[in-house]
């Protein structure tokens, strides 16, 4: 079903007017994971991509950022009659019996209206599969979608189609800037820096040892959004005991000591900080993008309109179980009674003594690689 079958990919709005990053991170992705693509065209606001394996192309396709939907597609010629003989042919052999099924055309039409194609196929595919008894549905009711788009020339009758996630394509800012992950919610806040287009830098802070495989476990999921072969990663251990409001606030604190350091070592000017005053307290929210700028850096602070399409994001990509423990933070009483600069200060520098810096080719084996790196690098 899949033979003669196109890659397409329907950019996010916010990254239509980036489809030169998007192609290149599309060319990038499919190399690392050892997919073969023959050519990748655009077609008027969509990319088309000749492959191979587009089942497994459009898999790894879809792990980017600045994606709407990915779909594996017929190409056809954009005529009326074609339109309508290939969404009956794709349909019928897609529809099982008695499913309810929903026409959807978009796009560009000339001679014809997109409604008109749906009208007359899904009559067509009505008397084709009078043996399926499959029926028509609608748009929020249905089984099967079965969605053509159409540019100028063409016509994309889809076989199969995924969402996406949203954002825009990774490093369209050509910007580059350096992330902390500690725990859940700081990994959420890597993922949202890396959807909006940053070139990030990782850096891991754990409290003991048996977190670090947790969030070694974490980081897999964010990696292949990175679009590197190789990626370094920094870790430092910062053996704060407890899990109280005020331990989380020195944790916070010293962690963003750490990424002060690494931004100077590294000469990255932006600091993405986890913070949302919607969690923690304003008080402590300002004084933390204060103390940036008094650094010189500049502060992205990507969860400060912490919403529900935060979390559906994080879910999307693998994170879902790890959003309760988010929550958990939200009930959380903070006080105003910080720790001194003093001993945030010291605590920083005792975990920088501490700092690993390990080199990971990214592939299906991470989680061991990195864990046993870590212990060879002891």
């Amino acid at each position: 079903m899949t033979e003669n079958a196109y890659v397409v990919v329907f950019p996010a709005v916010f990254a239509k007017n980036k489809l030169n990053s998007l192609t290149s991170n599309i060319k990038k992705i499919l190399k690392i994971r050892g997919q073969e693509f023959q050519k990748i065209s655009r077609d008027d606001s969509v990319i088309v991509v000749d492959t191979n394996d587009p089942v497994f192309a459009s898999s790894s396709i879809n792990l980017l950022f600045g994606i709407e939907k990915v779909a594996i597609a017929k190409q056809v010629k954009n005529d009326f009659n074609t339109v309508v003989s290939e969404i009956t042919k794709i349909g019928s052999n897609l529809l099982l019996r008695g499913e309810k099924f929903f026409v959807q055309v978009e796009g560009h039409s000339s001679g014809f209206l997109t409604k008109d194609v749906e009208i007359s196929a899904t009559s067509s595919i009505i008397e084709k599969s009078v043996n399926l008894g499959a029926k028509p549905g609608t748009e929020e009711k249905h089984d099967k979608l079965l969605y053509a788009y159409l540019t100028k020339s063409n016509a994309y009758v889809c076989i199969f189609i995924d969402n996406g996630h949203g954002g825009i394509p990774y490093n369209s800012q050509n910007e580059k800037i350096v992330c902390a992950i500690y725990d859940e919610l700081s990994a959420v806040s890597c993922i949202e820096t890396i959807k909006e287009g940053f070139d990030t830098k990782i850096i891991i802070c754990y409290k003991q040892k048996s977190d670090l495989t947790n969030l070694v476990k974490i980081l897999n999921q964010i990696l292949p959004r990175t679009i590197k072969p190789k990626i370094v990663l920094e870790f430092f251990q910062i053996p704060i005991k407890g899990s109280s409001p005020r331990n989380l606030l020195i944790l916070i604190d010293s962690v963003k000591e750490i990424l002060i350091r690494v931004a100077k070592l590294e000469k990255i000017k932006r600091i993405s900080l986890a913070l949302s005053p919607l969690i923690f307290p304003l008080s402590f929210v300002e004084s933390s993008i204060k103390q940036i700028y008094e650094n010189n850096f500049s502060t992205f602070t990507p969860l400060s309109g912490l919403d529900n399409d935060i979390f559906e994001g994080a879910k999307e990509i693998g994170l879902g179980k790890y959003l309760s423990k988010i929550e958990k933070l939200g009930k959380m009483n903070f006080s105003n009674q910080y720790s001194s600069k003093k001993e945030i200060k010291k605590i920083a520098e005792n975990a920088f003594k501490t700092r690993k810096v390990i080199s990971v080719v990214i592939g299906p084996n991470n989680i061991h690689e990195i864990l046993n790196a870590l212990e060879q690098n002891r």
